[in-house]
């Protein structure tokens, strides 16, 4: 839901003005309670307790902290199907990739209620609940997911995992999550970046190898970016797809790798994002949280966000689906997008542009996922052009 009304439900955050990037609709939403006599008080008009699953305590934490500026709470039915039609916010017409929609079985939940929100039996915020609806979930499937098949893992969650009740209304924040890896608000973030230079986000779920390096540190000098600018690495360490690896362990191999470069220009932070696989949209959704973050420039992959059939293993997206569309909106959400180089790797010249390789007749060097894996688990060599050794040790010991 969005605020009717600004002094009502949120404060806005101030932010160093020499940041180049601003948030999404101009101000930084900041609902973290800090007053502890205002914390009880909430707390004692709460009418119900609800257990956060993962991906909601996710959700919760990313409204609370501005990431998702300038929304401010879970949607109501009028938002949810304005951002699921149009992927539009209805009060300002501003771009939202994905609706945020807190769900639950339970009926007896009322428009009446205020809910005192949990995750693993920590107080972590409070719902004025003001509306309740049944979501058009084929419809919400079809046009976020551009399909309502159960073979794609977020049509899965959406139909299988979420409940058949939606619940709108604001939120105000008591605590984080604990988590065994450090989530900074968007205004930390901020707090931290280099006053007035470019920062490039950089977005991944998995560890990064080799060729994810080259792809971030080669984006620094695209033409698009400005002299001096910093890359920030900001991985998801929220629920994925089922075969991923566990946030836990990824943060370790970032936290190993951050150390291996020990570079400046790179900055590494982590992000509480639960991931819907839904290539173009939440393709839109991460570049405005980055935008949220400070970032004025978003590398944009080939097939981002994107994922395969369960049964057949064919894609659901094309490899640049996501890469267009961003292109297409990338103007009005103030960000500058960073195609991601088509790099491979070969004996002779290392990791060069794939049509360079081709023209100067090289062969490319290939290690398929299946077969890094395989030789991960035998114990067997995993060659440096493909993996930073630190990141192969922490995954050798984790997985």
């Amino acid at each position: 839901m969005l605020a009717r009304s600004a002094a009502r439900f949120f404060s806005v955050r101030s932010f160093s003005s020499a940041i180049k990037q601003q948030p999404h609709g101009g101000a930084l939403v900041d609902l973290m309670v800090q007053d502890a006599g205002e914390k009880t008080d909430l707390k004692a008009r709460c009418t119900k307790t609800v257990e956060l699953t993962h991906r909601q305590a996710c959700d919760v934490e990313l409204i609370v902290n501005g990431a998702f500026s300038p929304v401010d709470g879970f949607m109501n039915e009028e938002v949810y199907h304005a951002v699921v039609d149009n992927m539009r916010l209805p009060d300002s017409n501003l771009i939202f990739g994905l609706p945020l929609v807190m769900d639950t079985r339970d009926d007896s939940i009322s428009k009446d209620d205020t809910l005192l929100l949990t995750y693993q039996g920590k107080d972590i915020a409070v719902m004025d609940v003001d509306d309740k609806y049944a979501p058009d979930k084929p419809k919400e499937t079809l046009e976020c997911y551009r399909t309502s098949s159960l073979e794609h893992p977020g049509v899965q969650m959406v139909a299988m995992e979420r409940g058949h009740i939606y619940l709108g209304g604001s939120i105000k924040g008591l605590a984080t999550p604990d988590r065994p890896f450090p989530c900074k608000s968007a205004a930390e973030v901020r707090a931290s970046l280099p006053a007035g230079k470019d920062v490039v986000a950089f977005q991944c779920r998995n560890p990064i190898h080799r060729a994810h390096y080259e792809l971030f540190i080669r984006a620094l000098d695209a033409p698009n970016v400005g002299k001096d600018a910093v890359c920030l690495v900001h991985p998801t360490c929220g629920p994925t797809q089922a075969d991923d690896i566990s946030g836990e362990i990824r943060f370790k191999t970032y936290e190993v790798l951050k150390a291996e470069l020990d570079n400046p220009n790179v900055r590494f932070e982590y992000l509480p994002y639960s991931m819907h696989m839904a290539g173009p949209r939440e393709a839109i959704q991460h570049i405005l949280i980055r935008k949220n973050f400070g970032c004025t420039h978003f590398i944009i992959g080939r097939d981002m966000a994107g994922s395969k059939s369960c049964i057949s293993g064919e894609d659901f997206y094309g490899a640049f689906d996501a890469q267009e569309f961003a292109g297409e909106h990338a103007k009005e959400m103030n960000m500058q997008l960073v195609p991601s180089a088509n790099l491979v790797f070969t004996k002779e010249a290392g990791y060069i542009l794939a049509d360079d390789a081709k023209a100067q007749g090289l062969e490319a060097v290939k290690l398929s996922g299946t077969e890094f894996r395989r030789r991960l688990r035998a114990g067997e060599d995993i060659p440096e052009w493909f993996a930073f050794k630190s990141v192969v040790e922490v995954l050798r010991a984790n997985v």
